[in-house]
């Protein structure tokens, strides 16, 4: 929880590892600012689907007037589609915004929000919390029967559980991902950070993303993994984060009480770790 306090305490001595790729540079300086000494370990890279073919035949289709409804997981889900069009099919983007403004638009979290508002846009419905079971608690108060519902994945990574209520729930679906995760490190670095870890080296780890705790679980061995959470203290961005850090049976010590991007979480970051600033 966040308090008027926090801005008085400093992050000073704490070194930070910091597995942000898109916002590195955001992120880094903002802790920094705080006093913090930032171990930048950027784990996952952000890319355009490898074909952009699939991506834009969905475009083409949603703009023909498929789909009833559009699920947005992902702010950066939706910039990657206004970037596929301005890269290969320009003409597309006008009518894609108009039927953008015309289907009932549900996000999940704030950060699509966002992405809708930089086109002149805003939600339709917001998930009752930024997960895929806050999604789907906020799907069961509709009726999508007969309706034909467009998702657009985290990344590349399917969500057979939302894809199969909506299913359940009556409607067809209609699936795009427009962007995939990559290396953006090679795995003898992503070690090396598990060994400075377990060194002792490293005081915190803050995850801004699924994606990145999924990397680490991948590489590191399972007694390395082991003794490298055992050292540091765990920063989540929000519940997905969190979530995907409960799997592997890691508790976090910190994450933002309702507003889940990088501000938020520094502050909360300063609440649970600062020292008193003299």
């Amino acid at each position: 929880m966040n308090t008027p306090d926090t801005e008085q305490k400093s992050l000073s001595g704490r070194v930070i590892a910091v597995p942000e790729s898109r916002e590195l540079d955001v992120f880094s300086s903002l802790l920094e600012r705080r006093g913090a000494k930032v171990l930048r370990c950027p784990l996952i890279a952000i890319k355009d689907a490898p074909d952009p073919l699939p991506v834009l035949q969905w475009i083409e289709q949603f703009n023909a007037g498929i789909g009833d409804d559009l699920i947005l997981l992902t702010g950066e889900g939706l910039r990657r589609l206004i970037s596929c069009i301005d890269q290969h099919q320009p003409l597309l983007k006008e009518a894609f915004i108009e039927r953008l403004a015309l289907v009932r638009k549900i996000t999940r979290g704030p950060k699509p929000g966002r992405a809708l508002r930089e086109l002149g846009l805003k939600t339709d419905i917001v998930a009752a919390s930024p997960t895929t079971q806050g999604v789907i608690e906020t799907l069961r108060l509709l009726d999508l029967t007969g309706r034909t519902v467009g998702v657009q994945l985290y990344g590349g990574v399917p969500n057979p559980t939302l894809i199969d209520y909506l299913n359940s729930a009556g409607a067809a679906t209609n699936i795009v991902s427009p962007y995939v995760y990559a290396d953006a490190i090679d795995d003898e670095q992503v070690r090396t950070l598990l060994m400075r870890m377990s060194n002792g080296e490293v005081h915190i780890i803050a995850f801004t993303s699924m994606a990145q705790v999924e990397r680490l679980f991948s590489v590191g061995s399972p007694e390395l993994l082991t003794a490298a959470f055992v050292k540091v203290q765990v920063a989540a961005v929000g519940p997905v984060v969190r979530d995907a850090l409960m799997r592997h049976g890691i508790q976090i010590n910190c994450m933002p009480d309702d507003s889940f991007f990088m501000k938020p979480l520094t502050s909360a970051m300063m609440e649970s770790f600062g020292q008193a600033s003299s």
